[in-house]
């Protein structure tokens, strides 16, 4: 299997982090009630679906090394959908679920970033084409599953037993 650089192996763990976050909403658009939250939720899955598209694009494009991406991108897949397993038992709710959305888009927005950062020395102009698109999509979403998460925690009664 090719190697891959450091650019390389972030890119396929933004990959991997765009298709666990499809699964994520969809699990928690599943533990939610209400409508507007549930179409944050549907937004976010369909970004996630583009930039995942987006980034594949830009990984068929890299000579070789596509397959060897696209693993690294189910391998950091596989630990994010370990991780929401764990965080999400089968007593999660809504607000459980956005706790949970909120971890996980923060770590999306740090890749991005990181990945950004990659490439101000590497100075790939598609790459930084998909990271100025990517990364304040990124940033909104975490900022949407804070505001669902205060949203659904001032609905709950603190004193009622969990």
């Amino acid at each position: 299997m090719a190697e891959l650089t450091t650019l390389e192996e972030k890119l396929a763990e933004v990959i991997g982090l765009a298709q666990a976050a499809q699964d994520a909403t969809k699990k928690v658009e599943g533990l939610v009630e209400d409508d507007d939250v549930a179409g944050v939720l549907q937004r976010m899955r369909e970004e996630a679906e583009e930039t995942e598209r987006r980034c594949t694009q830009l990984a068929d494009e890299r000579d070789g090394k596509k397959t060897a991406i696209l693993d690294k991108a189910r391998e950091t897949k596989g630990e994010a959908t370990e991780m929401m397993k764990t965080y999400l038992g089968d007593d999660a709710d809504g607000l459980d679920g956005f706790e949970f959305l909120v971890m996980a888009e923060a770590g999306e927005v740090g890749h991005w970033a990181v990945l950004g950062k990659l490439n101000e020395s590497a100075g790939e102009q598609q790459l930084g084409e998909l990271v100025s698109w990517a990364l304040p999509i990124q940033e909104r979403h975490f900022s949407d599953a804070k505001e669902c998460s205060l949203k659904l925690a001032g609905e709950e009664d603190p004193y009622e037993e969990s």
